[in-house]
């Protein structure tokens, strides 16, 4: 059965080592929100480094996720001081559930502070798209999703959780 891969891409106001309280406070509800949806019904899995280093994330080791890429509108740095972004790539039974999980409990607090860390990019945020259950999607077919959603609008294989497609290419009903 497809599993549905969703990545997730944000530019920062400040670097993710910036020492200020709101980066602390990012951080620290970032970490509850990671537990908490790892918990959530539908959840299966996210990229994580092999190192587990707090903000490396170019360079660092990703397995089977890929090599860490970000889409051509990102133009802060890339180095752990620098890296001024959050991105998350992970697995999902299917868009109802990644919906509820984003759309509930402290993921639902960290979105509405979201313009507290977040610059207004006008870009889209995030991007769906199904893979056979035996595959783990890469960071670059995430990358490529999100541009092609920002390019061309929704589509089978890059879409959103608000405008999801089931894995049959027809646009899926009551996801959000």
């Amino acid at each position: 059965m497809p599993q549905l891969a969703l990545y997730t891409f944000g530019v920062l106001k400040s670097p993710l080592a910036d020492p200020t309280p709101l980066t602390g406070e990012f951080y620290a509800l970032g970490e509850s929100v990671y537990r908490e949806i790892g918990r959530h019904p539908g959840y299966l899995a996210r990229a994580e480094p092999a190192g587990g280093d707090r903000g490396l994330l170019f360079g660092a080791d990703w397995g089977p996720w890929g090599e860490f890429a970000v889409p051509a509108w990102y133009g802060k740095g890339r180095t752990v001081e620098t890296t001024a972004l959050a991105a998350t790539l992970s697995l999902w039974t299917g868009p109802r559930s990644a919906f509820d999980a984003v759309h509930t409990g402290l993921h639902r607090t960290a979105l509405s502070r979201r313009h507290d860390w977040f610059e207004r990019t006008g870009h889209p945020s995030h991007v769906a798209w199904w893979v056979p259950d035996d595959v783990t999607p890469t960071w670059r077919e995430g990358v490529r999703g999100l541009e092609h959603l920002r390019d061309h609008g929704p589509a089978p294989h890059a879409f959103t959780l608000h405008r999801a497609f089931a894995p049959d290419g027809t646009p899926a009903t009551g996801t959000g």
